[in-house]
């Protein structure tokens, strides 16, 4: 791990925490700190030059995300990834992703709809690879995220986006639905250069089986 680099005195506090929290909630989702393993708050902090207060409320977040669990006085766990763990976020995913095409859709100009089009099209050679699926599709709705112009849907995928990406890392459409994916990402592309937020919402589901 690296440092977190000198801090001012009058630091906001919460911005190092946001930092340390967004420093090892990398680590799980790129495998560095694997299923099970330990994470010793002191030794973070050690590694970080930081004190311990930000690396306890980092990891407090990332267990209100299921990403770790806390055993106080002793050691914080990295969570196991259970099939129930994938269907509940690619549940929450689909929903949060539907609300942010159907915000954004309706408000985008005519050239954004054309680029998140190119951007849908990307999605169509990825349904054989998890790591593709993940990336294109984050592509898109991280777009409509950007463009839909409610802080409060922002904040929401702000705080979760780390644990979806560690919890879809190794999803991947089924092989026996990917003819059907790929028709809905057609319908889909087709729903955004008509501005259709309705249709645009429902596909996004769909894509999501929810």
């Amino acid at each position: 791990m690296g440092s977190m680099g000198t801090k001012s005195t009058g630091e906001n506090k919460q911005l190092l925490a946001d930092e340390v929290f967004q420093h090892i909630g990398r680590q799980i989702v790129d495998g560095t700190l694997a299923p099970g393993q330990r994470i010793r708050d002191h030794e973070v902090a050690e590694r970080l030059h930081v004190s311990r207060t930000p690396v306890r409320e980092a990891l407090q977040r990332l267990e209100r995300l299921g990403m770790v669990i806390m055993y106080p006085s002793r050691y914080t766990e990295v969570t196991q990834v259970t099939t129930d763990t994938i269907a509940q976020s690619l549940a929450f995913a689909g929903y949060q992703a539907g609300i942010a095409a159907r915000l954004a859709v309706p408000r985008l100009t005519a050239s954004q709809r054309e680029h998140v089009a190119r951007l849908v099209q990307a999605m169509y050679g990825s349904l054989h690879d998890s790591t593709l699926t993940t990336n294109t599709r984050w592509a898109v709705f991280a777009y409509f995220g950007a463009h839909s112009e409610n802080a409060q849907h922002c904040t929401v995928i702000e705080e979760t986006t780390v644990a979806l990406l560690r919890n879809l890392r190794h999803w991947t459409v089924p092989v026996d639905d990917r003819e059907r994916m790929l028709q809905v990402y057609v319908d889909f592309h087709d729903a955004v250069l008509r501005g259709d937020g309705d249709e645009a919402e429902r596909l996004t589901r769909a894509m999501h089986y929810v």
